[in-house]
């Protein structure tokens, strides 16, 4: 399991939940319910950190929490 923060919102324009992972440049899926918006994320969670290990690319290490002012 991801230990990365995952951003879910609600798409008019796509009828879709929208799902972004801010650690990961680029990082993003989508799916028709919550649930599989973020399976789908999960999986490409997974197939950007096998990329960037193939690149040789820095893997960012997950923010432990949110701070707050």
């Amino acid at each position: 399991m991801n230990k990365y923060k995952m951003v879910i919102t609600w798409s008019n324009d796509d009828d879709a939940f929208l799902v972004e992972v801010p650690e990961l440049p680029g990082c993003m899926a989508d799916g028709r319910t919550r649930a599989e918006a973020i399976d789908n994320a999960e999986q490409v969670i997974q197939e950007w950190i096998d990329m960037a290990k193939e690149m040789g690319r820095e893997i960012p290490t997950p923010i432990e929490r949110m701070e707050t002012a």
